[in-house]
């Protein structure tokens, strides 16, 4: 303890002095502080090493993360500039962040740090979800311009709020920039504006608004300045203060006002000087302020009418198919079926790539050379309909390296055609249970891949605008491309979760043997959680290359591999269980961790399960402690080829809840409106 003052008195404010100088800002909590090597720094450390990866890799450069339990619970949140273009700027930025916030701040469990290419906040409170914005700081740069203050602070204000619609409406980043042409005494001002990327559009224009409404307090006639917070933040400056090409170009917001003040030379008598300077001053006043106002009606008409366009282009236009009905807020391209056609042969027997209850799939390649997989469903079907529906709304808004991207669609002639990226490899289930693919799975392949799929998977719960619950994740759904890297793809079963929504109840249960989760198949239950068991599943199917249920036939039942995987791990005796291609020695500590993350996640109790950022915190850590796993949850048995007993078991365990479940490897889409 007297070693820990003295460290606190004599160290720590000589160390944070030498880092302060590459920390614009910072905002430090001292009420309350943790112990060298505690629960609540090792935390810490936890999320040191996954936020960094996590917001680099992420398009928005955005991400958050909780580690450890209450009362040592760490949150953190963290953001990069949006100009950011290299990734590993970003991982240095926020990496530099956790150190020099534990410098600037020594101890304290609730700090903020603010650089140019990022800010970091990390606290004992989860603030995550809190919309306030009152740890800002406020930083004027330079000095006074030699402009009228009133021409100069009109422009400015033109082109910040430009910007600050631009951020709010028109990125996926909320983030934007701008310059305007100024031609009194200064040739040009530059201004950028940026918000969380995961609050809503009308959110974050009155984030900005609110810190905008100070700007003549603080910066008034000044060179620039800038105003630093954590849900928005704004910076102006007679030269770029970012990196490449300004989004915006505005023109001067007059251009009857050229000469400063100090040139004016009025002439006459000094009373009749003073009432033509004042007639003058009113006059200008009132041209600035005319000015200002026919440049943001401009600004407004412009954005009106381009909102106008885009919404002509989106796909409720297309009320002429059927049972179409009304889709979301979506905005996508179209590709013509005549293009679709010539792609894939006219949809040739050789170009498919398989066959589903919902219709088949074909490669294809468009003229520019871009190969793409085409999702042509079922004419007719009401039920390709709906996952057609459903894939639109959740999988357009989607952009994440560990989800399939969505190309375009196509809606003519009744067809009814969903274009996304070709993947080479096709799904993980073709490769892992093919015994001669499976042979170039070896361990640092098997662990990118549940790696890239807890990360896109905490990106759909967590990180992305929309709160997805996928209900349907499985090896057949998890694509890899040319390098291996997974995407999850196949979103037809997909829920939306309101923000602050935790958990559904439904009367009809959908999904594939297996892959659900007790509280689903008995009650109908479903949150993320049930995600995370079907994501526990998966990872116990990688280690050991084995499927959990084998099929139907006449004389096998189901054989359960979680039950085979816990008895072995209470033995002790967990590598026997392994695929045997994973023979490297050094990957023993990484398979035995990678199965307790799995049996975690197939526990009974969805409380117990981790979350998805937890499951990324140990992934990427080392010897972090975990909690002993509970026996796997329970998973119905059934010793007859037909589905017919398993259906019966299921409802007379759930109170007459309708359950279809797929004994094929094929979704089964619910046939009720979403």
């Amino acid at each position: 303890m007297i070693l820990h003052k003295l460290w606190c008195i004599l160290v720590v404010p000589f160390v944070a002095q030498l880092v302060s100088s590459d920390v614009l800002r910072q905002e430090c909590d001292s009420s309350r502080n943790y112990s060298p090597n505690s629960a609540f720094q090792s935390n810490l450390e936890q999320l040191s090493s996954t936020l960094p990866i996590n917001a680099s890799s992420s398009h928005t450069l955005f991400s958050t993360g909780a580690a450890g339990a209450i009362p040592n619970t760490v949150y953190a949140l963290t953001l990069c500039r949006g100009d950011t273009t290299n990734a590993s700027a970003c991982a240095d930025c926020i990496g530099n962040a956790f150190l020099d916030a534990q410098q600037v701040c020594p101890f304290n469990m609730d700090a903020t740090v603010y650089y140019e290419l990022c800010y970091l906040r990390f606290s004992y409170q989860n603030f995550l979800a809190s919309a306030d914005n009152t740890k800002r700081q406020i930083i004027p740069n330079g000095e006074n311009v030699t402009s009228p203050a009133a021409t100069f602070d009109a422009a400015v204000g033109v082109l910040l709020a430009a910007v600050a619609d631009y951020a709010a409406l028109n990125s996926s980043m909320r983030f934007g920039t701008g310059v305007e042409d100024f031609d009194v005494g200064t040739p040009k001002i530059y201004a950028l504006a940026q918000c969380r990327p995961d609050i809503e559009p009308a959110d974050c224009r009155d984030c900005l608004e609110k810190i905008m409404t100070v700007m003549p307090k603080h910066f008034s006639r000044r060179q620039g300045g800038q105003i630093l917070g954590l849900r928005c933040n704004y910076r102006f400056e007679l030269y770029p203060p970012f990196s490449g090409n300004p989004v915006l170009h505005l023109q001067a917001p007059t251009s009857n006002v050229t000469v400063p003040f100090a040139e004016w030379r009025p002439s006459g008598s000094p009373r009749r000087r003073r009432r033509k300077k004042k007639t003058k001053y009113i006059l200008f006043i009132i041209a600035t302020t005319l000015a200002v106002v026919c440049a943001t009606l401009t600004f407004t008409l412009i954005c009106f009418c381009i909102w106008i366009k885009r919404r002509k282009q989106r796909l409720p236009m297309l009320p002429n198919y059927g049972n179409w009905g009304s889709v979301p807020n979506i905005s996508l391209s179209l590709l013509d079926l005549q293009t679709l056609e010539a792609a894939t042969g006219n949809f040739a027997e050789g170009n498919k790539l398989g066959e589903g209850g919902f219709g088949a799939v074909y490669k294809g390649a468009l003229p520019d050379g871009q190969e793409i997989a085409v999702k042509r469903l079922s004419q007719g079907s009401s039920q390709g309909m709906e996952e057609l529906k459903a894939e639109l709304v959740l999988v357009a808004k989607l952009q994440h390296r560990n989800v399939v991207r969505l190309v375009s669609v196509c809606l003519e002639e009744h067809e009814k055609l969903i274009i996304y990226e070709y993947m080479p490899n096709r799904s993980l289930e073709k490769i892992l249970f093919d015994p001669r693919k499976s042979k170039d799975l070896d361990w640092g392949y098997r662990f990118k891949i549940i790696n890239g799929i807890a990360r896109g998977l905490q990106y759909v719960h967590e990180d992305s605008q929309l709160k997805i619950i996928h209900r349907d994740l499985k090896a057949s759904n998890v694509l890899l491309d040319s390098d291996l890297n997974p995407k999850i793809s196949d979103f037809g079963l997909a829920r939306l979760f309101e923000g602050d929504q935790s958990k559904v109840v439904t009367n009809r249960v959908v999904g594939t043997l297996g892959y659900m989760p007790p509280e689903y198949v008995v009650h109908g239950h479903y949150s993320t959680k049930s995600d995370v068991y079907s994501f526990g599943i998966l990872v116990l199917e990688i280690i050991t290359g084995r499927r959990n249920c084998a099929s139907y036939n006449s004389t096998q039942t189901i054989d359960l591999l979680t039950d085979l995987i816990w008895e072995h791990w209470t033995k002790g005796t967990i590598l026997a269980i392994a695929d045997p291609l994973l023979t490297s020695s050094s990957a023993e500590d990484k398979i035995r961790t990678c199965v307790h993350i799995g049996l975690l996640c197939v526990q009974e109790s969805p409380a117990d399960r981790p979350t998805m950022s937890a499951v990324n915190a140990i992934l990427n850590s080392d010897g972090a402690a975990l909690q002993a796993p509970s026996r796997p949850a329970f998973c119905p048995r059934a010793s007859s080829p037909d589905p017919e007993p398993i259906q019966e078991a299921l409802q007379s365990h759930g109170g007459g809840n309708s359950a279809v479940v797929s004994l094929n490897g094929l979704s089964i889409t619910e046939l009720v409106p979403r």
